[in-house]
């Protein structure tokens, strides 16, 4: 069993560590932190959650990778994964593959025995009625995955639609998803990007002013520094973001932490003399 650490930056002060001072522990509700997982060995991802476990809430195998694995290692993974107290699920786009020929509630029960917590429910390439999107979060509970839901399309040209997202947004939490994430690709051009990886940083705003309290579900894909930046100086550190490699989670910690010179000066006011 690993080592738990509430505070792995504690040989520090805090206010060296953490001065956005907002940071908590795992298990938690706020500022949760999505890695998307392309292929890493088992070795690889070991030593990343060795390092980085803390600061990550919910690893995803992206797209339909999860196909690909020899079955011992999958079970590794999916196993490595609860050991380090992180949800982890297939890609979005392997579930609406699945669905093309099989039930909803079939997937659900196969990724649950094989030993995932939790399941995405998109619709970005292949279309669901809001029937069978409901069904499908029902079916995720049933087997006792933790469902996250998925707004957005894949295509170059899509962009995120304020209505309809709040639309989805309140559909899915009634229907029982704990979050709906923000597609926005891996590429992080779509949504609410423009296909140079620039944010509608007013959108955004919009949206979560909208929202009210189920704001706090958003998660924002955000897979480049530039939107991470942008996303956490316009709704702070905990803001919900996915889409971040698995080599990016410690310079995102940073970036939530100001620990970096892009938050830097949003968190740490100068306040104490130095040592003569």
């Amino acid at each position: 069993m690993p080592e738990r650490f509430d505070n792995p930056g504690s040989m520090f002060p805090p206010s060296w560590s953490d001065p956005s001072r907002s940071r908590s522990a795992k298990p938690r509700t706020e500022g949760l932190t999505m890695v998307i997982d392309k292929g890493t060995g088992i070795s690889a991802f070991r030593d990343l959650l060795d390092l980085a476990s803390p600061y990550m809430d919910i690893c995803k195998l992206g797209f339909g990778t999860a196909a690909l694995y020899p079955t011992s290692q999958l079970q590794q993974k999916l196993e490595l994964a609860r050991e380090y107290g992180l949800q982890i699920m297939p890609g979005g786009t392997f579930f609406e593959i699945a669905l093309r020929s099989t039930p909803a509630s079939q997937y659900m029960e196969t990724i649950s025995q094989l030993g995932f917590t939790a399941v995405e429910i998109s619709d970005g390439t292949f279309p669901l009625s809001q029937r069978e999107r409901r069904e499908a979060i029902v079916s995720g509970l049933a087997c006792g995955l933790t469902v996250y839901t998925e707004f957005g399309k894949k295509d170059a040209h899509y962009r995120a639609e304020k209505e309809e997202l709040l639309q989805t947004l309140a559909a899915d939490l009634d229907a029982g998803a704990s979050h709906v994430i923000v597609e926005a690709r891996e590429s992080g051009t779509v949504g609410v990007f423009d296909r140079n990886g620039n944010i509608d940083q007013q959108f955004v705003l919009d949206v979560t002013e909208a929202a009210q309290e189920m704001s706090s579900k958003l998660i924002w894909e955000a897979p480049k520094k530039e939107q991470q930046v942008h996303l956490i100086q316009a709704l702070g550190s905990n803001v919900h973001l996915g889409n971040i490699a698995y080599s990016d989670v410690l310079s995102v910690e940073t970036l939530r932490r100001g620990l970096r010179g892009d938050t830097a000066a949003r968190f740490a006011p100068r306040s104490a003399a130095p040592c003569e």
